[in-house]
């Protein structure tokens, strides 16, 4: 199981199916395994199979049902966080080295599609950068001119405007950055599986990884039913899973929002557009059939596990773009997914620190689709020439001095999260829950991540994640436990949905959540299973 077993569903979820796969049941040997099958660990098999290499690809859950399948698709290669903010933290050659690659990246994508002639709507268009709804003309110019000034400095295409077609905004400054694009992910992605196939690639869904051994060669343990041994393993899992520490402290998790909603062509140019607020705004399209396109809409973001406030989140950015586009229509989906934002706005792709034939693939700061195409490239160098010219903006054992702040700022989330440890549960009982509603009940000396489902039965679990101990948090959107550390997620039933944990949250006894009156009501308790 994946995060494709969380509540909500993307505009690609609902019109795409995923590929179907077996179960991993006996051994394999292979040149590389890739673990994790979303952009990232598609893209980097896809690369190395197509480099003559045995490639097996194996998933915890259905093939690209994992974080790929919640993105909003922008291939736009400008920095997520800002050009001027890449090169005060990276330096001009490092962020030049960052633009280049992600533009490389987006043109590996428009070469795929042209070669195996993947109908998934793929278009180059322009972006725009458009002030925040507080911004005065001075404020929003004084961004347009760093932005654009950083632009020239890592060899970005930028032009100063007037106005977007967005209502409010028809005469603001804006920056229009040309030759962006953007597609349809899962139908590109299936194309790739497809080929990969064809060209001898292994594929397995729904065989979780819970074990790895890093000697001469990898050997990766399969929910105790198989074993892959290979010379190289990459871990594309979203958050990595064969690391404890050294990368997860200098990264940390967010939950962002999304809708689609139908709009009668030709109302909007098609173009790619997002705001100068922060945490900002963005805004695409998606050719849908007749007369209708489909606009899509994001933004609202928090720290993951630090609100539960899905819904409110939802209306919020749904009245923002109902006042940009008064001609929006009915909406046809909503969904969140999680993004991991590094310190210093650039990936960890490359080398696991410390292994010397693993690597791995995270981080990617709200641009996960360049990320992942840009990994297959870069990963595929390092394995088959043993160097790639941008290793060093991507390397995952790096840690700027010019982003200890963020350094310190993000992992204050674990010093704040066990603290819980300390204070009282969010309930007093599970008498408190209402049928699909979570909470924290504290029991003597633990916490207890207590769920009632919809026939009212109670399941309860420890609340403290396996990975390294943080306290979940219940997320009523996507009725599963988030892990605010380390971006970890959980089913109801303690499943791990997302890494980087690898072990289910531990069943505890039902009637620890329960009151008297439950414990007399056979039909309120359950097995914690």
């Amino acid at each position: 199981m994946n995060v494709s077993g969380e509540s909500t569903k993307s505009l690609w979820m609902k019109d795409t199916d995923f590929p179907s796969a077996p179960r991993l049941e006996q051994d394999q040997q292979c040149d590389v395994a890739v673990v994790g099958a979303g952009i990232a660990g598609v893209s980097i098999a896809y690369e190395l199979v197509l480099a003559g290499r045995s490639v097996v690809l194996i998933d915890r859950g259905p093939l690209l049902g994992g974080m790929t399948s919640r993105t909003t698709a922008h291939l736009a290669p400008i920095c997520d966080d800002g050009l001027s903010e890449l090169v005060k933290i990276r330096g001009e050659e490092l962020a030049r080295g960052f633009q280049e690659s992600q533009a490389a990246a987006v043109d590996r994508i428009q070469q795929h599609v042209k070669e195996l002639g993947i109908d998934c709507a793929f278009r180059r268009l322009d972006g725009y950068l458009f002030p925040a709804a507080w911004m005065d003309e001075e404020e929003a110019g004084k961004t347009c001119d760093e932005e654009y000034e950083a632009a020239g400095k890592v060899g970005a295409i930028a032009e100063h405007g007037k106005g977007v077609p967005l209502k409010g905004h028809e005469s603001a400054p804006v920056l229009r950055y040309p030759n962006q694009a953007t597609f349809h992910p899962l139908k590109y992605l299936r194309a790739l599986l497809a080929d990969f196939e064809k060209r001898g690639g292994k594929v397995f869904a729904d065989s979780a990884v819970t074990e790895i051994e890093e000697e001469e060669e990898v050997r990766l343990h399969v929910e105790g039913r198989a074993t892959i041994s290979a010379d190289h393993a990459i871990f594309a899992t979203n958050s990595p899973i064969n690391t404890v520490v050294a990368i997860h402290s200098k990264m940390a998790p967010y939950r962002t929002y999304a809708m689609a909603f139908e709009l009668p062509k030709d109302t909007l140019p098609d173009a790619l557009y997002w705001d100068m607020d922060d945490p900002y705004y963005y805004v695409r399209l998606h050719p849908g059939a007749d007369d209708i396109d489909y606009l899509i809409a994001g933004g609202r973001d928090h720290k993951s596990g630090e609100a539960d406030d899905g819904e409110a989140r939802f209306g919020a950015l749904e009245a923002w773009i109902r006042a940009l586009v008064p001609h929006l229509g009915e909406e046809t989906a909503r969904w969140s997914g999680q993004v991991l934002d590094t310190i210093d706005y650039c990936g960890f792709i490359g080398r696991s620190p410390g292994s010397g034939n693993v690597f791995i693939s995270t981080g990617d700061s709200g641009q996960g689709m360049t990320h992942g195409a840009l990994a297959g490239l870069l990963i595929r160098d390092l394995i088959v020439d043993g160097s790639s010219e941008w290793e060093a903006v991507y390397a995952p054992d790096r840690t700027p001095p010019a982003a200890l702040a963020n350094y310190v700022n993000e992992n204050l989330t674990a010093v704040k999260n066990f603290a819980e440890y300390l204070l009282p549960g969010e309930i007093k009982s599970a008498d408190d829950l209402n049928p699909g509603e979570g909470g924290i009940l504290r029991a003597g000396l633990s916490k207890l991540a207590v769920w009632r489902d919809q026939s009212g039965q109670v399941h309860t679990h420890s609340a403290s994640c396996t990975h390294l101990g943080c306290i979940v948090h219940w997320n009523s959107t996507e009725q599963c436990w988030d892990c605010p550390c380390h971006g970890s997620q959980f089913a109801p039933d303690g499943t791990v949905l997302n890494g980087p944990a690898t072990k289910p949250l531990s069943a505890r006894d039902p009637t620890e959540g329960l009151t008297s009156t439950d414990k007399e009501s056979p039909e309120k308790a359950s097995s914690a299973a």
